[in-house]
């Protein structure tokens, strides 16, 4: 039998409502851009075994990002605001490929 963790070891879960627009927006974009390369069949879902395909919603979870980004974009850095667009672009060529 195996010892407990101890209590600063376990992940705790996130409070959602402490984050800001930006980081929710941030994390959303996370979400959406996963979920948009699994859509695509280019990515496996969690637990899955054979890719799956749905290019309505690929295409809805790509341009729900690309709103977000044009929102998030005057407060960036021009950094950080490059990799989303390159992220952006990604999901757009990637999608036109598998249409």
């Amino acid at each position: 039998m195996s010892d407990p963790e101890p209590p600063g070891d376990s992940p705790q879960p996130v409070d959602l409502t402490a984050l800001d627009l930006d980081q929710l927006l941030g994390l959303f974009i996370g979400i959406l851009s996963a979920k948009a390369w699994q859509y695509m069949g280019l990515r496996l879902s969690p637990g899955k075994e054979e890719a799956e395909k749905d290019l309505v919603k690929a295409s809805a979870a790509i341009d729900c990002i690309s709103v977000m980004v044009d929102k998030l974009a005057p407060r960036l850095p021009e950094g950080e605001l490059a990799g989303l667009r390159s992220l952006v672009a990604d999901l757009q060529i990637n999608y036109a490929r598998q249409s």
